[in-house]
């Protein structure tokens, strides 16, 4: 199962002064040394923490996925055509947000990310949908043509007990119902060490994009091996069905 791995918040700190460290390139570099089978990273309309400069240099030295995370917006369409990374993921973007706080409303915005999923496909970059667990969405992703989905686990990441089962069992419902429409299918948002097995352990599930608790982890233990920790969860978690 893919591991990727997002570097936002190393930029995030690296804002905070706007100087030049710590350097999400060189924390993503250190990250693939760990396991990780991608980078991901988000640039925002309002260049919060990740930079043009860094999507461009990753572009060169990331030698397995790059996926960029991104608004469904006329400038970033021309930026994605442009660099072409491995993978374009449309997200949700309002600027008051800490981080993105749920899916795309895919069907209330049909026909703005219908046309960036054929822009975007045309520039021949693969695209994936950022996306509540609602069979709806999952529908409408697939008529909107785009080649994945990525089901936001954030409800699942912070309930308990038997409210955490019941956002389990939408997950799995609507992975099921995405890889039978042909969808492949990842999950990310709020994982951590310490909930990331039962996600990991479900079958066919392509990839896990995965940030925050590696980076908070990483401050204290170091980038590879906070990575390397995470990506044996994982593992084990597979291995274990």
């Amino acid at each position: 199962m893919l591991l990727g791995v997002n570097v936002d918040h190393i930029a995030t700190i690296r804002q905070a002064r706007r100087g030049i460290d710590p350097d999400p390139v060189m924390a993503a570099t250190l990250a693939l040394l760990g396991g990780a089978d991608g980078i991901t990273i988000h640039l925002r309309e309002d260049r919060r923490h990740i930079q043009d400069r860094d999507l461009r240099i990753l572009k060169e030295i990331v030698p397995n996925e790059l996926n960029l995370e991104m608004a469904a917006t006329r400038e970033m369409i021309g930026i994605a055509a442009t660099i072409r990374p491995d993978l374009v993921t449309l997200v949700p973007e309002k600027r008051q947000e800490l981080t993105t706080e749920g899916g795309l409303d895919v069907r209330s915005q049909r026909r703005t990310i219908q046309d960036a999923i054929k822009k975007i496909k045309g520039a021949g970059i693969p695209v994936s949908l950022f996306i509540n667990p609602d069979q709806n969405d999952i529908e409408t992703s697939k008529q909107v043509n785009a080649d994945m989905v990525e089901i936001h686990t954030g409800l699942y990441a912070n309930s308990h007990r038997r409210d955490q089962e019941n956002e389990l069992n939408r997950i799995m419902n609507a992975m099921k119902n995405a890889l039978d429409i042909g969808l492949l299918v990842n999950a990310g948002h709020g994982l951590n060490y310490w909930n990331v097995s039962r996600i990991a352990s479900l079958q066919d599930l392509r990839g896990l994009y995965i940030g925050h608790s590696i980076i908070s982890r990483a401050v204290l233990v170091g980038m590879e091996k906070a990575v390397r920790e995470m990506k044996d969860l994982i593992q084990q978690a597979a291995e274990q069905v």
